[in-house]
């Protein structure tokens, strides 16, 4: 492979079987091995992530995007999706779309007794806030080509004034 091939893959291509997985584990719900497939690509507008949930756990807490669009492609086994207050099956082969806003919050449970592999696909847009119905909580995030980027975790609550700690 010539050199311009080589960064060309760096920069361009991931393989699911040759990422290095780190594991998320926070008993009772949450247990899974995932990478983040997009960092140190190319890619500008993608977040895209390889996970692997075992039996009985939850891949994250049930949310919804503001801005981000999300899609899904379960690789192999068989789950429940929660959305929007209902619980659907899917299973290898399925493709779940998720738009952005309040209609749509959703969380991916491994109802199964076998692991389950899916690709997580997400437009990466910013500034995001992200809602947590069960916990009540947001996450604020986001970041300009000019700035640091910034990340809150808060509940709703009475917040600051407008004007708290202004001139």
């Amino acid at each position: 492979m010539s050199d311009r091939a080589a960064e060309l893959a760096a920069a361009l291509v991931r393989n699911v079987n040759e990422v290095p997985l780190t594991r998320l584990l926070r008993e009772p719900c949450y247990d899974g091995m995932g990478a983040r497939l997009a960092r140190g690509t190319a890619a500008q507008k993608l977040g895209a992530s390889f996970d692997i949930l075992a039996p009985g756990k939850r891949g994250c807490p049930y949310h919804l995007h503001h801005a981000q669009e999300e899609m899904f492609v379960i690789l192999e086994g068989h789950a429940t999706l929660r959305v929007a207050g209902e619980m659907l099956a899917v299973k290898t082969g399925d493709v779940i779309f998720v738009p952005a806003g309040p209609d749509y919050p959703h969380q991916i449970i491994n109802t199964s007794d076998a692991p389950l592999k899916y690709l997580s696909i997400s437009t990466m847009e910013t500034p995001e806030i992200c809602e947590y119905p069960d916990s009540g909580k947001y996450l604020a995030e986001g970041s300009l080509a000019s700035a640091k980027p910034f990340e809150l975790v808060d509940r709703r609550g009475a917040g600051l004034d407008y004007w708290d700690g202004e001139p």
